[in-house]
């Protein structure tokens, strides 16, 4: 460990906390004016801005203290050992860790010779590449579910707007289409597959 690492006048400390304040302010971006106004989670929030802080502290020290980068993937993936396999994550949500991860260690860099601006120009792409891709999935995003349906009567053809407007009701979303799986007249209950837009 150097001799000046725990000095505030090292130029080090200053550099490691300019860039820290740069990070903080995309982190705020992707996280609250990104992740969480598309996905409504608030319950990850806190996951995403502790590690964020925490990984850019670690990335940025490693060249201050001689940590060695296998010590230091060896700390993420004990992290993900531990914290990721007691939790089932959507793709989204996994999605949303390796980029807070990747924007931490991008940010936490000190790369000789190279603009800040970059680093900032980076941190616009991959904020406005995740804000897009939010847009896009949230407009075509269709999930699907079977429901079992008594009023089989409203299941022939020319009924079929009614039965749209009788399973939105019952199911409180706004339906754009009924599949029918099976029906079973014996008991007057029929299997469907039912389309809404998240």
């Amino acid at each position: 460990m150097s001799d000046n690492f725990f000095n505030l006048n090292n130029p080090d400390f200053y550099g490691i906390m300019l860039r820290f304040a740069i990070h903080l302010v995309f982190l705020i971006i992707l996280i609250w004016g990104v992740y969480f106004k598309y996905s409504k989670k608030e319950k990850f929030l806190f996951t995403f801005f502790l590690m964020g802080v925490v990984v850019f502290f670690i990335t940025a020290m490693l060249k201050s203290v001689f940590i060695e980068i296998g010590m230091a993937f060896g700390l993420f993936a004990i992290f993900a050992i531990l914290r990721f396999r007691t939790r089932n994550f959507s793709l989204k949500d996994m999605s949303y860790i390796f980029t807070v991860i990747g924007i931490s260690v991008i940010n936490s860099l000190k790369l000789v010779g190279f603009p800040v601006l970059g680093v900032i120009f980076f941190n616009i792409i991959i904020i406005a590449t995740a804000i897009i891709l939010e847009r896009f999935t949230s407009r075509h995003n269709i999930i699907s579910y079977t429901i079992i349906y008594e009023n089989i009567d409203l299941l022939r053809s020319d009924r079929n707007s009614k039965l749209l407007k009788d399973v939105s009701e019952i199911t409180g979303k706004d339906i754009m289409k009924v599949k029918i799986v099976r029906i079973n007249y014996k008991k007057k209950i029929a299997e469907l597959e039912i389309f809404y837009r998240d």
